[in-house]
């Protein structure tokens, strides 16, 4: 022991007030004078001691709660950028679909009129349902599609395609949907859009559940709790210099990198898969944000939509004879010459051309698209929010490995002086090894014994690596998949959309099943009558030798695309020129 802290007497009154200041605990603890107490567990000296019993224990919790403050104050700064930026990035994904709900609905109501007032609350659904995806709910972007769309088919059916009904049963509206995942009369639009939307929304989920798992991983480190090693290490270190009245003095350096590291052991292991979750990040804000492809995959919904209705409306009439055998007839339903019916997929065919002529030159402008929910709308865009974010984040990529040395720095250790506490005595220079980062390093640790991984941070552990192994795993398999169908896009987009392997389950979508034949499906209705649940209206059987209607089935829902043969002379020709008029435009 130096000559100072041995032959002289401490005072206690520093100690007192040291003690009171910091409310470690009662003053009546601390003794007027000091004393030769003998029952010290941590503090044991030679010299005389302002230090009891009963104040090694207050000092035992009094380190507890400043290790949390201190990993606290560290943690802050991350967590406020973590915390805030789940709420920015909620708020421009609420913006974002609030302002395309707008744009789809804004179809009905300027195109289609008819059935504006009924098509709000499926595209009102429709938009919920993604949002819910997006936030981690147990759904899929294939089902929330699909149940548009089933939705949508019975008012498209009875305001567009037979604007004579007048009365629509919820029997018959019930055989509409069931009929709708059979024959797809919604062609492969509302299998590109699955795709297109589970591609894109996919990224806005993942960093979803990547925020929130960041925020775990840094209420767990903050919270985690001390060994009795680590505070009887905490205590001689900060509070044993104290007992001999020495209340400036500051541990050494190295001193002090030994006793953190061995109390933060465990969490320094989270090093390299913290690493890994910021590259996770990072590639989730490129799929996110590189290319605005969330904001578009939103906003063309509404053409997605539109090119559906119009691909329905062109083929009514082999709609409705197959509506007619499976559902029968409605009732109220006017029955119009045929004329009429090709004078209406006529005006249908013309406006799908222009359609597709718009959309030609809709597709030109896309740069120049509005990306922001309304003109009063503040809110910064994703790709600005994901730059901020992840530049602040690839800074915190070390956070793990350095917090040992973030804790030994400023007030806590003595840089500038000549001397310093060793946990012994006062020093000219701590001359202990001092051991290196990580659970390993620490069987070398002179200060204090780590006796393994704290259960709590290897369950951490464990989770960020399966999130970092599920996202590496996905992220090949998309590469691939995307890679393969771009590759193929050279031949043109076939009407029939072949079950690639486009999206699958955690993407938010399905695969498809081989083709079949209408008829075939309902002979399986009639053979297998409880294959579904729910109650079917009643289904007629259908004369196999009238209209042969080839679709795509699927394995749940949607399938193909109806390749009817109209029976109609004209409505070739028409369908014909239509085709002919797209490609001269």
């Amino acid at each position: 022991m130096s000559g100072a802290a041995a032959d002289k007497a401490p005072s206690c009154h520093e100690v007192r007030t040291e003690f009171q200041i910091r409310q470690i605990g009662p003053l009546k603890l601390v003794p007027d004078v000091p004393t030769a107490d003998s029952d010290l567990q941590i503090c044991q000296q030679r010299a005389p001691t302002c230090c009891t019993k009963k104040m090694e224990e207050s000092y035992q919790t009094a380190v507890r709660r400043e290790r949390t403050q201190s990993i606290q104050a560290l943690n802050f700064e991350l967590k406020y950028m973590i915390v805030g930026h789940v709420t920015a990035f909620q708020e421009a994904f609420e913006s974002l679909l609030r302002f395309a709900e707008n744009h789809t609905t804004s179809l009905f109501e300027t195109a289609y009129r008819a059935m504006a007032k009924e098509a709000v609350e499926p595209v009102k659904e429709l938009f919920t349902d993604l949002s819910l995806y997006i936030l981690g709910a147990e759904t899929t972007v294939e089902s929330a599609v699909l149940r548009f769309f089933d939705s949508l088919f019975p008012l498209v059916y009875s305001r567009l395609i037979n604007p004579g009904i007048t009365d629509l049963s919820e029997d018959y509206t019930e055989c509409l949907r069931l009929t709708r995942q059979d024959i797809n009369p919604f062609g492969h639009y509302s299998k590109d859009m699955v795709t297109e939307l589970s591609k894109s929304l996919w990224a806005s989920r993942m960093l979803s559940q990547a925020l929130n798992m960041g925020t775990e991983v840094i209420n767990t480190t903050e919270h985690a709790a001390l060994t009795k090693e680590c505070s009887k290490a905490l205590v001689k270190m900060q509070y044993c210099p104290h007992c001999q009245g020495l209340t400036l003095i500051r541990p050494c350096v190295g001193y002090c990198l030994n006793v953190m590291r061995g109390c933060l052991a465990s969490v320094s292991e989270l090093d390299r898969q913290w690493r890994e979750y910021i590259s996770t990040l990072e590639y989730l804000m490129n799929e996110m944000a590189g290319s605005h492809d969330l904001e578009l995959a939103l906003l063309r919904i509404r053409n997605s939509v539109n090119e559906a209705i119009l691909h329905a409306q062109l083929n009514g009439p082999q709609l409705s004879a197959t509506v007619d055998k499976v559902c029968g007839q409605p009732k109220g339903r006017e029955v119009k010459p045929s004329p009429d019916n090709i004078v209406q997929v006529k005006e249908v065919t013309e406006m799908q051309a222009l359609t597709l002529t718009h959309s030609a030159t809709l597709s030109s402008k896309r740069s120049s698209l509005p990306l922001k929910a309304s003109k009063n709308d503040k809110s910064r865009s994703l790709k600005k929010i994901s730059r901020e974010f992840i530049n602040y984040m690839k800074r915190s990529r070390t956070f793990y490995a350095s917090i040992a040395e973030r804790l030994c720095d400023g007030d806590l250790v003595m840089r500038d002086s000549s001397t310093c506490w060793n946990g012994e005595d006062v020093v000219e220079s701590y001359t202990s090894r001092v051991v290196s980062n990580g659970l390993k390093a620490q069987v070398n640790n002179p200060e204090l014994k780590v006796r393994g991984l704290d259960p709590l941070i290897s369950h951490l552990i464990d989770k960020l690596q399966h999130f970092n192994q599920l996202d590496t795993e996905k992220t090949k398999l998309k590469s691939e998949r995307w890679a393969s169908r771009e590759a193929g896009s050279g031949d043109g987009k076939s009407e029939e959309v072949e079950s690639s392997g486009d999206c699958d389950d955690e993407d938010g979508c399905q695969g498809s099943g081989d083709r079949i034949h209408i008829t075939d499906i309902l002979k399986e209705k009639k053979t297998y009558p409880d294959d579904r649940s729910e109650p079917k209206p009643t289904v007629k059987k259908i004369d196999t030798t009238t209209t042969t209607t080839t679709v795509k089935s699927s394995s749940k829902h949607d399938a193909g695309n109806v390749g009817s043969q109209a029976t109609s002379p004209s409505l070739s020709i028409i369908a014909a020129l239509a085709i002919l008029w797209h490609y001269l435009s």
